[in-house]
């Protein structure tokens, strides 16, 4: 049973009667407790009046996946076994987070008929969102009060990440599909493979000319390199307690799962194979051994519900399973924060050896702001917090070095220039024959 607000309404009206009765020597208590009755005889009317909201089956239409940031639509049905019409409202028990709308639906539901409910979401959070309920109101004809039921009718949606660092993709299929045959590679290195044959023109490298096919054709010919494919690539996610730091508009870890995905739908279109490891203490995601349109939903239906821990990452077992995942890593992406010293040691110490067969890139998403920081000397506490951030500064150049040295590549940018930052060094790489 609900009361709504008309009850508080009717009492204050009860004051007409009590004065006017009153002035005629009729008891104020005997005028203001038959007006109490009366009003509870009008609620207990319109209770007993209101369709049952039990007298109903209520099922759910929920889409098993949806983008961070984008309106999905999910839809109750309620269908009345009653013989009264019901005059609902209905609640679904979405979290705050599902970007529900907080009006409640009003259904009127005639006897034996079927009565659906749309309500948009908009999900702010990744991972699992959950309604375990569904609230309806079955208010009486006076609209004074009515009764309510809860349905246990469970929905659930996982929501993946925005990826929106797609719209880089395109500018950077067309840079591969140059490199892979439409222009020849002029350089020949470890990551290049024979293409074809073809006639030598002025300005060509003099180095790619095939003798033999020369003498066989008359002509001078020309061998063209393409990269290879077939080559792995690891990426390592840190879900560290550094990845929960906020930078921009978001966390660490959510610029990371960005560069992860647009380096991810490259190197699949450039026919190499992706692996996948989100780790703090433990492996929190794993994603390898999937191949062609089926590796973007992996890697997102995997990336959805790992969120950053409040730990310190074991970069020696991150490291260990790395190599679980494939025995010949060509390209190994880190993605994580490493910007100070004292917290990067243990990520110094663990630091894979590499090598002509394998390349170790670093990519940090960093706050921009930290910059303008640095620059601002307008009063006393400007300045303290200038020193501040030019001791951050310094501290993310030293760890930067320190990985160049340790022959790895560090990349540091904003969350919105890291991702395609990352991708353009694979593709560097691949141009260069390194990879």
């Amino acid at each position: 049973m609900f009361v709504s607000a008309l009850p508080a309404l009717l009492l204050a009206l009860g004051v007409v009667p009590v004065v006017l009765l009153s002035a005629l020597g009729v008891p104020v208590w005997a005028v203001f407790g038959g007006w109490l009755l009366l009003c509870i005889l009008l609620i207990a009317l319109d209770v007993a009046l209101a369709a049952s909201p039990r007298a109903v089956v209520v099922s759910r239409q929920v889409p098993a996946r949806a983008r961070l940031d984008e309106t999905v639509m999910t839809a109750v049905a309620v269908h009345n076994t009653g013989t009264r019409t019901l005059y609902a409202r209905l609640r679904d028990a979405w979290q705050p987070t599902a970007g529900a709308p907080a009006e409640r639906v009003q259904l009127t539901v005639p006897a034996g008929e079927r009565r659906r409910a749309q309500i948009p979401l908009r999900p702010r959070r990744r991972g699992e969102l959950v309604s375990e309920f569904v609230v309806i109101r079955s208010r009486g004809p006076l609209g004074i009060a009515g009764r309510q039921a809860t349905h246990d009718v469970r929905g659930a949606l996982r929501v993946l990440p925005a990826f929106s660092s797609r719209k880089h993709l395109p500018s950077r299929l067309a840079r591969l599909r140059e490199l892979d045959g439409n222009t020849s590679i002029q350089v020949r290195g470890q990551g290049t493979e024979f293409d074809s044959l073809r006639e030598y023109v002025r300005g060509d490298d003099v180095r790619s000319i095939d003798w033999r096919a020369t003498a066989r054709a008359g002509t001078t010919m020309l061998r063209t390199w393409r990269p290879e494919r077939d080559r792995h690539v690891v990426i390592l996610i840190d879900t560290g307690r550094t990845a929960a730091a906020r930078v921009g508009d978001s966390t660490r870890l959510d610029a990371s799962l960005e560069a992860a995905l647009l380096l991810a739908a490259l190197a699949a279109r450039a026919g190499d194979h992706v692996h996948l490891l989100m780790y703090d203490r433990v492996a929190r995601a794993r994603v390898t051994g999937v191949e062609g349109t089926g590796l973007l939903p992996a890697l997102t239906d995997a990336m959805a519900p790992v969120h950053a821990r409040l730990v310190d990452t074991d970069w020696a077992g991150a490291f260990a399973a790395v190599r679980t995942l494939t025995t010949r890593p060509s390209l190994v992406v880190v993605l994580t924060a490493q910007d100070a010293a004292e917290s990067a040691r243990g990520f110094l110490g663990a630091f894979p050896n590499a090598s002509r067969a394998t390349t170790v890139l670093v990519g940090s998403a960093t706050d921009d702001s930290i910059g303008d920081l640095a620059r601002r000397r307008d009063s006393r506490m400007d300045v303290y917090v200038a020193a501040a951030a030019e001791r951050t500064i310094r501290d993310a150049e030293i760890v930067a070095d320190a990985v160049r040295r340790a022959g790895g590549e560090a990349i540091a940018a904003d969350p919105e220039l890291l991702p395609p930052r990352v991708a353009d060094r694979y593709l560097e790489l691949k141009a260069a024959g390194r990879l």
